[in-house]
């Protein structure tokens, strides 16, 4: 299959049919967020608490998946525009390996650590139960997690981004559609509760998996997993986790933020807690399709870096900047004039829609200069510099909005903790300008 059309194409209706496929699965995917978080809301806001109390190590093993699945996609495309077919096979065979192994071990440890990691943050007996009730059955799934996300990167480094749209709609449509039936046991199945939304997210998971494998073995790919390459391969490993542990960190950082701000917090009242969780949910409206264009950018911008095309990575590093900062104003728009009926979808109390209402319209203030940061990593891992694009999140999600949250919060109050996020965005903007420049060179 000629990839040339990588190099040769227009860039601005290159990255738009790359990334409008991903654009639109995201979408899709943050309303399975919403809707997930919607119904589980309505069990009770003990439930509701739960499930943001799970949300970090949620987020964690989806950033093992999706980070070394980044390490992959970057190293194929890179070969891909090299000419190094071989290469590109062998990445994708010992990428799958490793992803086999990770789901693996993430699965046992993930599940045996629940019932310790929620007692850290509350020591009520319900939200405990509720809590390791959901994780156990949705960890479960991790090995499903592992290998989906790993089909997808492929599929995206070789630009088929069809496929990776139509398994991400498949598995997101089936899980909107089973929530409401397993959660209260709508016909003849039972009511699962809190456990039915955990079941439902693992059943479209499989779903996607299935269609990429369907795929795979039906269809012809210019890239393809071999027996013959399972041999050990220093060279190929150190690269594929030399950018896929970075990109890993990069997602797994808000885990570790949120829960710091959890048991930050927690200390003041539960609506702060539920507060998070909800702005979390909502967050992934905004940056998950954000994050579709940043997925059909770095295929495109890897296979030019490796073909040598320096003038067009930067255009399309300046196209993508663009259409990142226009979703961020809409999303800015969005939270000013529709804070309260948003937060407003996932909790009846008074006290936390007032809170809430407040946080999204000072969170808010951070996104359209969040496209800077948002941009410019996901530009430094296609080019396979990894380590750039960790210090652009170390910045954003640990060493200034923690101290800056802890500052607030103790000498401001907890209100005064949502300042953090937007002073962090504009702080990191200007070191994320300057570190893309600096490593692109």
């Amino acid at each position: 299959m000629n990839q040339s059309f990588m190099k040769e194409k227009p860039v601005f209706p290159l990255l738009t049919s790359m990334a409008l496929p991903m654009v639109i699965s995201m979408l899709v995917n943050s309303l399975y967020n919403i809707i997930d978080s919607f119904f589980v809301a309505q069990i009770s806001e003990q439930a509701m608490t739960a499930l943001s109390l799970v949300y970090p190590v949620q987020n964690l093993i989806n950033a093992i998946a999706i980070g070394f699945g980044v390490g992959m996609n970057a190293l194929i495309a890179l070969c891909l525009g090299a000419g190094d077919v071989k290469n590109a096979d062998r990445a994708a065979t010992h990428g799958m390996l490793f992803s086999i192994v990770h789901g693996i071990v993430i699965t046992v440890v993930s599940i045996g650590i629940m019932p310790f990691f929620l007692s850290l943050f509350t020591k009520d007996t319900e939200v405990l139960q509720l809590g390791t009730r959901y994780a156990s059955i949705a960890f479960s799934f991790s090995l499903i997690i592992m290998l989906g996300l790993a089909f997808e990167k492929i599929f995206q480094a070789v630009g088929n981004m069809k496929i990776t749209m139509a398994a991400l709609l498949c598995g997101c449509i089936t899980n909107i559609i089973l929530d409401p039936l397993l959660i209260f046991g709508i016909g003849f199945l039972p009511r699962l509760g809190i456990a039915g939304a955990a079941l439902a997210t693992g059943i479209g998971q499989i779903v996607t998996l299935s269609i990429y494998l369907v795929v795979y073995f039906s269809r012809p790919l210019p890239v393809h997993i071999r027996r013959c390459y399972l041999k050990p391969h220093g060279a190929t490993d150190k690269k594929l986790y030399a950018i896929g542990v970075p990109a890993i960190l990069n997602l797994a950082l808000p885990s570790l933020l949120v829960s710091f701000l959890n048991a930050l917090l927690a200390g003041f009242s539960q609506s702060y807690v539920v507060v998070l969780g909800i702005y979390y949910k909502l967050q992934t409206f905004l940056y998950l399709p954000a994050n579709g264009i940043i997925q059909g950018m770095r295929p495109i911008i890897g296979y030019n870096y490796g073909a040598r095309e320096m003038k067009r990575v930067k255009k399309i590093y300046d196209t993508t900047l663009a259409m990142t900062a226009a979703m961020m104003l809409a999303g800015t728009l969005g939270c000013l004039f529709a804070a309260k009926p948003l937060i407003a979808l996932f909790t009846a109390n008074p006290e936390t829609i007032a809170l809430g209402t407040r946080a999204l319209h000072i969170i808010c203030l951070g996104f359209i200069v969040s496209a800077v940061s948002v941009t410019a990593s996901g530009a430094l891992e296609g080019l396979g510099k990894g380590f750039s694009s960790f210090i652009i999140s170390l910045l954003r999600y640990v060493a200034v909005i923690i101290p800056a949250a802890f500052i607030l919060c103790h000498t401001a109050g907890p209100a005064f903790v949502w300042h953090a996020f937007w002073i962090t965005e504009a702080l990191t903007a200007v070191v994320a300008a300057f570190v893309y420049r600096q490593a692109s060179k």
